[in-house]
């Protein structure tokens, strides 16, 4: 007897108990959950802690077998048993595993480090907006989200009155004194803008106090997402593989961070391809019939693992090196910029598999190998 106990969130005394009951009433226990994240933690720790197997049956499949289920009502109940009945008759989903304190570690660092990007991604959309609404002139003047002098400026001026009538000179001691790089040119460049417009617009007095609230926040959240950064390289570091990691072109601390946080130890690949088909760099064949050899590009994959090696490949293929000569093959073969970048990346991702499975280096030359 197989039975299949889904659940999202338990104490770990009624964790414990239902674990016991479910081993006391069946002869083979199988667990499966849809939710592998932080939300299951403590379920998954305590069912994996007393040898219980566990597995994930992705959220997609649910919803796509429910439809074959009687009633148009989706409730907790029936979602639990097209669980249960998922993963009794199949036994193709992925085991979950416990990962180690390292990778967990990594995957919250990284997570949180998405988070506050996307919040710096947002607190300068908000700057740019409002200061179209002050002087359109200032907002196309800079770019807010790699230069920090024009957002220290704006925690004091920010309409075009103030800026004209600090001036050029008064504002570039300003800035020098905050370690502003290019103050000058910064200064000349926000006086300029705020000169070629006098009329001050409804709402600018108000508008100013939120961009100035705004630039502090941007200028905080940066000091957090550093502090951040530097505890993802020294966990990241702490790793074995970190250093050949790094070593191949354009895999630096913070994707090779990502690269761990989403693969652990690479006991779940079985080959380099399996690796390649989790990142979505592997096509899907789609043949009927007569058709054969029709591939098409994967819906299920991890796009974080996609990004990560695409962003990598990328990077590489800027400097010279055996990625921009493979880059540049592929253009010349007739391939658009993506698609020679995804080709490189499926490339990318057999050098490194080869890398960690011999542990060694990264080399422009291929190994040497030895007769037997």
């Amino acid at each position: 007897m197989r039975t299949a106990k889904p659940i999202t969130t338990a104490k770990r005394g009624g964790s414990l108990t239902l674990i016991a009951t479910a081993r006391e009433r069946a002869v083979e226990v199988r667990w499966a959950v849809d939710i592998s994240g932080r939300a299951s933690a403590l379920l998954l720790a305590l069912l994996i802690a007393h040898g219980q197997q566990v597995v994930y049956v992705p959220g997609r499949t649910v919803n796509r077998m429910a439809g074959a289920y009687s009633g148009e009502g989706k409730t907790d109940a029936k979602d639990a048993r097209v669980i249960a009945d998922q993963a009794r008759m199949r036994r193709d989903f992925t085991p979950i595993e416990t990962p180690p304190e390292l990778v967990s570690t990594l995957q919250l660092l990284t997570g949180y480090r998405r988070d506050l990007i996307a919040d710096r991604v947002r607190l300068i959309n908000r700057i740019r907006d409002l200061l179209v609404g002050i002087c359109p002139a200032l907002e196309r003047a800079f770019d807010y989200s790699t230069a920090k002098g024009p957002v220290v400026m704006l925690t004091e001026y920010q309409t075009p009155a103030a800026l004209r009538r600090v001036g050029v000179k008064r504002l570039t001691t300003w800035l020098e004194r905050r370690k502003v790089r290019g103050a000058e040119t910064v200064a000349a460049k926000a006086v300029e803008a705020a000169k070629s417009q006098m009329t001050a617009l409804p709402g600018e007095s108000r508008a100013a106090r939120l961009v100035r609230d705004l630039a502090h926040q941007l200028l905080a959240l940066d000091e957090r997402i550093k502090d951040n950064d530097r505890e993802i390289h020294e966990t990241f570091r702490a790793d074995e593989r970190a250093e050949i990691i790094e070593s191949l072109p354009g895999m630096g601390p913070i994707l090779g961070a990502e690269f761990v946080a989403i693969v652990g130890d690479l006991s779940g690949y079985r080959d380099a391809g399996r690796l390649a088909s989790h990142a979505g760099l592997a096509p899907v064949p789609r043949d009927s019939g007569r058709r054969t050899g029709n591939h098409h590009r994967p819906k299920r994959y991890n796009r974080r693992l996609r990004w990560l090696f695409y962003m990598s490949a990328q990077s590489a293929m800027m400097r010279p090196g055996p990625s921009r000569d493979y880059y540049l093959k592929k253009r010349g073969e007739g391939l658009l910029h993506t698609q020679a970048l995804l080709a490189l990346a499926r490339r990318r991702v057999d050098v490194l598999w080869a890398m960690l499975r011999d542990k060694r280096m990264f080399t422009s030359a291929p190994p040497v190998t030895q007769a037997a």
